[in-house]
């Protein structure tokens, strides 16, 4: 997977992201609780987290430990209950739905386990669609989309269709998708998980790549060899952090 990304270097928004010491997410005593009916969920108890610009951190823990929660919430396709989130210096948690969509598409891209592109479009009409939901026109879209297939490695497949593509080339086709509006945070949900072994080091291959020029990527996996790869693991457990190690720290104790 290597030399997919070409030589053009950082973007606009990568350069951005990494020209200040300021995290790009602040999490102060972040609170969110679920309802079922009359009896109440706490599914975050508190949480404190910062996120360096330009940090790959993979976030891990058990099924029901808040980990998705928490993704969603950094990514701003949530709100919590309680506490502070800033993204990018902004503060999130007092957004109305305009504009914490509007926040959202400008400095988050998004990539899940099971691809979620639609299978009645191209790969290169699926790459095209956040683009047009900012309002960017036909033929920046068709030119930015190309660019982005290109980037991950799939110039030569941007006439088809996700039936026609291998599991590897569809996450790539969802990574270009996250990045053809130049997001300055890439958050990621067990990005491998449904991919073998070798495919799926080849998009973590990938991840680290973009992460090398900038790109600050965060990723909730299961997968202890995946988030080996990552600069820093952050465990939960019973919706509190338990555990934040950077990876030189992990090896110096093995």
């Amino acid at each position: 997977m290597t030399g997919h990304l070409g030589s053009t270097g950082m973007t606009p928004a990568m350069a951005a992201a990494t020209a200040t010491g300021a995290p790009i997410v602040e999490l102060v005593d972040i609170r969110r609780t679920y309802r079922l009916g009359a009896r109440e969920l706490p599914v975050l108890k508190g949480i404190d987290l910062g996120i360096a610009r330009g940090e790959f951190v993979a976030l891990m823990g058990p099924s029901g430990s808040g980990k998705t929660t928490l993704m969603h919430i950094i990514g701003c396709l949530d709100r919590p209950d309680g506490g502070s989130y800033k993204l990018a210096g902004e503060e999130v948690s007092g957004l109305d739905d305009d504009r914490l969509a509007r926040l959202r598409g400008r400095q988050v891209g998004f990539v899940f386990q099971f691809f979620n592109l639609i299978p009645q479009m191209t790969v290169t009409e699926n790459v095209e669609l956040p683009m047009l939901y900012l309002g960017v026109g036909a033929a920046e879209r068709r030119r930015r989309a190309l660019a982005a297939l290109e980037r991950v490695g799939l110039k030569d497949r941007v006439t088809h269709h996700p039936a026609q593509m291998s599991g590897g080339e569809m996450q790539r086709g969802a990574i270009a998708r996250a990045l053809v509006c130049e997001p300055s945070l890439l958050v990621a949900d067990e990005p491998t998980g449904n991919l073998d072994s070798r495919t799926g080091a080849e998009i973590i291959g990938l991840f680290q790549e973009l992460n090398a020029l900038g790109l600050t990527v965060i990723m909730v996996t299961h997968d202890h060899g995946v988030a080996a790869k990552a600069q820093r693991v952050v465990r939960m457990l019973d919706g509190s952090l338990v555990a934040s190690q950077a990876r030189d720290q992990a090896e110096a104790g093995s």
